[in-house]
């Protein structure tokens, strides 16, 4: 009979066989493919368009490299890569279909048609060779992953020596009334928003308990060392709301 302790895990604030996540979230994430957008403005108020360029600026994409954008969906973040190298190649891998469907609706996926790949995918199980990227990065998809240990050493695994990892993740505030504050806008405000927008209450309910339940930044960070990543950095991203943390495969 095996331990229970290994084969759970969290969906939201619910306890699911391991087995069931990646499913559940899929769900979500069918449901919300085409708000999704809509939903990370409502999710950070729209203040993410900012923590992405944050994250752009920190990356310094140059000319010719090769990204793998996981959890990438509609593509934000390998649009703004692209444009900020100037050239070079982004492959966009989600585990759901109707996210990239999204992401190839979107003007810019038909600009850079030629620089661009969209591919199905697990962040546990990445369908590509060892050192093939030279960047890696995942944007608000960490947390859904059933195991972001393993996410971590996927990343290093199919990253380039002196490739670089940047994750960016709603993280944890450093001061616990604020952090109260923010928990009663997020638990009262965002589902509701969430139904007043795309008439979806659930799959809001389950995005902020998520956020509640990834590790915080200190934490996050030795995931990253243990990995194998050098060199390993967060920067807190409007007081702790967001964080990225970035590590190099030396």
């Amino acid at each position: 009979m095996s331990d229970t302790n290994d084969t759970t895990t969290h969906f939201g604030f619910e306890t699911v066989p391991e087995r069931e996540k990646a499913g559940r979230v899929q769900g979500v994430f069918n449901s919300v493919a085409s708000k999704y957008d809509v939903m990370n403005d409502v999710m950070s108020v729209g203040i993410h368009r900012i923590w992405k360029d944050a994250m752009m600026d920190w990356l310094a994409p140059r000319p010719g490299q090769r990204l793998l954008d996981v959890a990438g969906g509609t593509g934000d973040i390998s649009f703004r890569f692209l444009k900020r190298a100037g050239h070079g190649h982004s492959t966009v891998l989600d585990l759901t279909q109707p996210m990239l469907e999204e992401g190839r609706m979107r003007a810019e996926a038909a600009q850079m048609a030629d620089s661009l790949d969209w591919v199905t995918g697990d962040a546990m199980a990445l369908p590509f060779k060892d050192n093939t990227f030279d960047v890696y990065t995942i944007s608000f998809g960490i947390r859904n992953v059933t195991r972001p240990q393993k996410a971590l050493e996927e990343a290093y695994r199919v990253l380039k020596p002196g490739g670089r990892l940047m994750v960016l993740e709603f993280s944890q505030l450093p001061n616990d009334g604020m952090q109260k504050l923010y928990d009663l806008y997020s638990f009262n405000v965002i589902p509701r928003m969430g139904k007043l927008i795309a008439n979806d209450y659930d799959s809001y309910q389950y995005l902020v308990e998520s956020i509640r339940k990834f590790p915080d930044q200190e934490t996050f960070l030795q995931m990253v060392k243990d990995a194998g990543f050098a060199n390993a950095k967060y920067r807190n991203l409007s007081l702790g709301i967001a964080a990225l943390h970035s590590g190099w495969k030396i």
